[in-house]
This record gives structure tokens, sequence and C-alpha cells, in this order.
């Protein structure tokens, strides 16, 4: 079961559309217990880290995530600020993340460019995965960006302002900065490649 975690500040209802347009059945996860039969998680990410975390603890769904994810081996999609928390800490509000990859998130620099980031960007795809990514053009919307620690986990970079991390992937982790539900037909490919994962049997990132 595809399971999309609803915590009223993200953008689920935008995700269960185009997992719905991809041919899935999907449902929300409002509580722990929701997560105990998924094959896939997808956590999207919309406002701040802080709230973000704070909405996790309060549902009880930090430890349901963990045991599921890094446990039972249940395939993971972050997106937006879904990715960002993969990490120990956020720059923004001085959060402490979930901590499942090394490293942390850091503000663009506003000396550089505009922030946030709004729009299409080009993703360089540097790692092979299962989910055979090619290079295309995301949508975006953030001010903030993923600094792993582990050269291994970073799988698509952009720029803006310089070189930055738009996607990561650990074993049955993935994360997007960009907004694969918001991506056009390559997006739509990118979700369907990842809740594809399981069914085919394929190896982990």
């Amino acid at each position: 079961m595809i399971k999309i975690i609803d915590y009223k500040a993200g953008n689920a209802p935008s995700v269960m559309h185009a997992v719905n347009r991809l041919g899935y059945e999907a449902a929300f996860a409002y509580h722990p217990k929701d997560l105990y039969d998924a094959a896939h998680i997808i956590l999207p990410g919309v406002g701040s880290a802080k709230a973000t975390m704070e909405s996790l603890v309060k549902m009880g769904m930090t430890e349901a995530l963990e045991k599921m994810v890094l446990q039972k081996n249940v395939f993971f999609l972050g997106i937006c600020v879904g990715m960002q928390i993969l990490f120990e800490h956020s720059e923004e509000e001085n959060t402490d993340c979930l901590g499942w990859l090394k490293g942390g998130v850091v503000r663009f620099d506003s000396q550089k460019t505009r922030v946030p980031q709004m729009g299409w960007n080009q993703v360089r795809f540097i790692k092979s995965t299962p989910l055979g990514t090619q290079d295309d053009s995301f949508y975006f919307v953030n001010s903030y960006y993923a600094n792993p620690a582990d050269s291994a986990d970073l799988w698509g970079e952009a720029d803006y302002g310089g070189s930055f991390t738009a996607a990561v992937c650990r074993n049955n982790i993935y994360g997007t900065q960009f907004h694969a539900e918001k991506s056009g037909e390559a997006g739509l490919l990118l979700l369907d490649s990842f809740l594809r994962l399981e069914k085919e049997g394929k190896t982990l990132c």
C-alpha cells in the first residue's frame, strides 16, 4: 500500500492527485498505525523544517517512520522540506531533524541570488539508481537546500547561485528538493519509477 503522510502543512493532496493520475491507489496517513501496511511512504513538504518536525512529533510519526523505513526498509520518498528533514539539522529556525542522513540544511546566499528559488531548474542526476532518472527540468520552491556530509548520498544537483543538492538517496531512502508532483511528465516519470521499485524487485539505491 502507498501511504502519503498528511500533516496538514504539506501538499499531500497534490501528491495524491499525481499518484492517482499514474493509476495507483494510495491512502493518507494521519496516525502511526496507518503506516504499518505501507510498501511505499511519501512525505510531502511545504513550509518550514521546524513546523514539519513539530507536526510529525505531535502525530507520533517519528518512531513509526524509523521502524518502517530504517528497520523494515520500506521505500521512502521525501519531497522538498520532506527531503530536508532527512538530515541532522536545518538552519531554518535552528531545527533538529530526523538525522537519517549525515549533514545539514543551509540557506541560499541572498547576496548571490534571489531567495526563495521559485520555478523550473535543470537537474543533473550524477548517481545511477534503480529509478533510472534522466537529466530534466523540475519545479522548485525553496530558500534552503541540503548539504550532505557523505557525497555518496548525492543523487542529483542543480545550479542556483552555484551548485546545490537537488536530490539524495541512500538504500531505500529517496529525497527530492524539487516538487515531482508539480514537475509535469518528468516528475510523474520519477514518481512512477519510485512506486514500481518493490513490485519489480529492483535493488536499493
